[in-house]
């Protein structure tokens, strides 16, 4: 698709592969298929249903850009939760220390300790100065739990002396803490980009007045919903593109609501993540949640709640252009009488 946007002469029109399997199945009940019959039923959908097939209106390189670099952030945050979990899976299977001394078990610290000591027996071998000297190069917080983290050295006992279990082991928890300190320095080049990018576009403002809108947040919401008004007429739709809005079936005597499965589901994934963080930074979401809790709904329904009535405060707020005031809303809610600020 992308090759083919570079041609200011042609107009692209996205046909869902799962429309167009149903259209053809509707006519071709027998199962033939034809990728030349394919294309014209394709055409056919989009010359009949102009106001369900539109074209593609791509947003300008920057927020392109912007786009591509958060998913990749994102995989690359996955990446190194996987790397994280194999870790961890790793230690505990020759030497568990270390996921006691340091809770934070992604940390470079914990993966330069496994770098130089790369198993229990070697770290006792070493002098007391020269680990005190090697938890206290990074300063920070962490520098108070030195002595007792020297204690807990010399007091550990090996889970196992099998020497074939101790060496294949360490070589992989050495080689996934090299991992994960490749991928954290990718990850802070990835944000140093994606900050001046996000800084430098016009509707950065508006976004960070959103509570609860951090580094990682802001561009990506901002990478969501564009900055082209024209795509979006209503809230509804970004609703539904986002997956927030629930789907209803009904049949006879019997309905069924349930999520919608057919999404953006990174575009999902923001939308309800920074819901959750709202929840601690914003007076009337607290409210929100808490009242769906009461009705019942699980932790997740009601963030995905939360989520769905936060997209209409934002559809506004990026369709005029103005930045969120949380004051104003709270006015709002009163002058409506909102039953959320009712005592």
């Amino acid at each position: 698709m992308y090759a083919l946007q570079k041609y200011p002469f042609i107009t692209v029109f996205p046909v869902h592969a799962l429309s167009l399997a149903r259209y053809r199945q509707a006519f071709s009940p027998s199962g033939a298929k034809d990728d030349p019959q394919d294309a014209e039923l394709a055409l056919e959908l989009m010359l009949r249903y102009p106001q369900k097939v539109k074209a593609i209106e791509p947003d300008n390189a920057d927020i392109r850009l912007l786009q591509q670099l958060v998913e990749q952030r994102r995989q690359l945050v996955e990446d190194k939760r996987r790397f994280v979990n194999r870790i961890i899976n790793t230690l505990k299977q020759y030497y568990p220390q270390p996921l006691e001394w340091f809770s934070h078990r992604g940390s470079l610290l914990l993966c330069e300790l496994i770098t130089r000591w790369p198993s229990l027996q070697q770290l006792k071998r070493a002098r007391r100065d020269t680990i005190r000297n090697f938890l206290n190069a990074k300063g920070g917080r962490a520098m108070v739990l030195t002595e007792q983290r020297v204690a807990s050295i010399d007091n550990a006992i090996p889970l196992t002396t099998d020497p074939s279990v101790i060496e294949a082991n360490a070589l992989m928890a050495t080689a996934l803490a090299t991992q994960i300190k490749v991928v954290s320095e990718i990850i802070k080049t990835y944000d140093e980009r994606i900050e001046t990018l996000f800084d430098t576009l016009p509707d950065a403002g508006l976004f960070k007045s959103l509570p609860g809108m951090g580094p990682c947040m802001g561009p990506r919401m901002l990478a969501a919903l564009g900055d082209n008004r024209d795509r979006f007429n209503s809230a509804e739709e970004i609703q539904n593109y986002a997956g927030v809005a629930p789907v209803t079936e009904r049949s006879g005597q019997k309905s069924w609501v349930h999520w919608r499965w057919q999404c953006a589901k990174f575009v999902r994934q923001t939308f309800v993540e920074w819901a959750a963080k709202t929840v601690n930074s914003s007076y009337w979401a607290r409210l929100y949640y808490q009242s769906q809790r009461e009705k019942g709904k699980s932790h997740q329904s009601a963030i995905r709640a939360l989520a769905f009535k936060w997209i209409r405060i934002i559809y506004r707020c990026w369709k005029t252009r103005t930045q969120y005031d949380e004051a104003k809303y709270l006015l709002a809610l009163e002058e409506r009488h909102s039953p959320l600020l009712r005592p």
